[in-house]
């Protein structure tokens, strides 16, 4: 009698799911793609910020057109998710304060300045100015609305950080220090005292503002959950640096791999979504949908390029059809790294096209932003590798993650974020782990 064609089947998913689960919570997927993302964002808003400074009180204070009162009835229309820090107060000073404040939050997460702190302080400075006057934004705007709420959940500041310099230069002193120790006299972790007194200057901030009742019914138990979890975080790192530690990280690579296949699939749809409602349009079904915006003076800061491109009838019938095709076939292609990687360039060139023809730099530097969570990792460790190479020595850390660490993903599958995170069931885990109570082990960088 011939065997079944199912047997084994049970072991083979079984073996795969445990490979899976493994993966997923041993490892942080993506660590480069989530720093070009955390950088990306973090520059578009900061020169966003920079570049309307002399117009920042028509744009989201108190000489706008929106008034603080038409914003407070429609956030208060809008229920608790809704959040602004602008709305406590209609104080000039008040205003000018969130405003070099977002600037500065934008610095320290560009830098990788305690990731976790600046990404909060990051995605508090994006809501509070963009809820203040809402019709002041446009697509861009959106995107990094919600790249702002998810960063929150990444550990993006593993590379390319100084969250990472400082992990370095520890675990350079830890190992130095056991070298110089008897086992039995073995160093302690480092006590952080830079991010206890930032953690606890945050807490008073939140004790007053709970107090005064600025805080939503959504708002305030999130951040006193995030200022609660640094507590525990530094707390278990501190006096139990075994099991407990252990299953922090776990929790920590749980949250950060869903925080990234959010990102993922947030860019799917806007792709997909973007694609097929140009389907339904004639302008873009005739092929001249381009022609229109290359002769709206807001879209023309160069009016002779602008025109000479509207004159060529075939370029911009072959712009129209190609943008569709691009944005609807980008998700079917994401288990195809070859024809992916064709189109995210396609992508990209599109983006910075639309920069420097239609005027819209902001829009395009978020969209490429939002793309690079699909570059393949060998790209992203080439280039950091060639840039950190411009950088003088005094100015930088490594250039890349050391040898072991959690990082350092193997090189010889080129991987993206996509195939991570959509094909983690039924395939092995490559990177190298390092115990996670170690100096330097997953998360060393990410203390408040």
């Amino acid at each position: 009698m011939p065997p079944s064609p199912f047997a084994g089947l049970g072991g083979t998913l079984d073996a795969g799911l445990t490979r899976g689960l493994a993966r997923i919570t041993n490892t942080a997927v993506g660590p480069y793609q989530s720093a070009v993302v955390r950088i990306g964002f973090s520059l578009t808003w900061l020169l966003f910020l920079l570049r309307e400074w002399p117009h920042r009180a028509e744009l989201y204070g108190p000489d706008g057109v929106w008034t603080w009162g038409m914003a407070q009835r429609l956030m208060a229309d809008n229920g608790t998710g809704a959040f602004s820090v602008l709305m406590w107060t209609d104080s000039h000073l008040w205003f000018e304060v969130v405003y070099a404040g977002s600037i500065i939050a934008s610095l320290l997460l560009l830098l990788g300045w305690r990731t976790r702190t600046s990404s909060l302080l990051f995605m508090v400075g994006v809501l509070s100015l963009q809820n203040r006057s809402i019709f002041m934004g446009d697509g861009g705007d959106n995107v990094i609305h919600l790249m702002a709420i998810y960063l929150v959940l990444t550990r993006c500041g593993q590379v390319w950080s100084l969250d990472q310099r400082r992990a370095d230069r520890l675990r350079e002193r830890t190992q130095d220090r056991a070298r110089d120790l008897a086992p039995e006299r073995a160093p302690k972790p480092d006590p952080d005292l830079t991010g206890v007194v930032l953690w606890s200057l945050l807490g008073a901030a939140l004790i007053v503002v709970t107090l005064l009742g600025k805080l939503g019914q959504f708002w305030g138990p999130a951040f006193w959950g995030f200022w609660l979890a640094q507590a525990a975080w530094w707390a278990v790192r501190r006096y139990a640096a075994g099991e407990p530690r252990k299953v922090l990280d776990i929790i920590a690579n749980l949250v950060h791999n869903g925080g990234m296949l959010v990102i993922v699939v947030e860019v799917c749809l806007i792709y997909a979504t973007a694609g097929w409602y140009k389907i339904q349009g004639s302008r873009w079904q005739d092929g001249t949908a381009l022609y229109y915006p290359l002769h709206l003076d807001d879209f023309t800061p160069w009016p002779a390029l602008s025109h000479a491109l509207a004159g060529a009838g075939l370029i911009v019938m072959a712009i129209t059809y190609g943008t569709v095709i691009v944005q609807v076939a980008f998700p079917f292609t994401l288990f195809n790294r070859r024809v992916k990687n064709v189109l995210l360039i396609a992508m990209i060139i599109e983006h910075a096209s639309i920069a420097i023809v239609l005027g819209l730099p902001f829009f395009s530097l978020a969209m490429i932003a939002a793309d690079a969570v699909f570059l393949p990792t060998n790209f992203l460790r080439w280039a950091g590798s060639r840039i950190a190479g411009l950088v003088p020595n005094a100015l930088r850390g490594q250039a890349g993650p050391r040898s072991g660490d959690p990082r350092d993903q193997d090189q010889d599958q080129d991987q993206d974020q996509v195939r991570e995170l959509g094909t983690t069931i039924g395939r092995p885990a490559t990177e190298p782990q390092l115990a996670h109570g170690e100096p330097g082990g997953a998360g060393d960088g990410y203390r408040v």
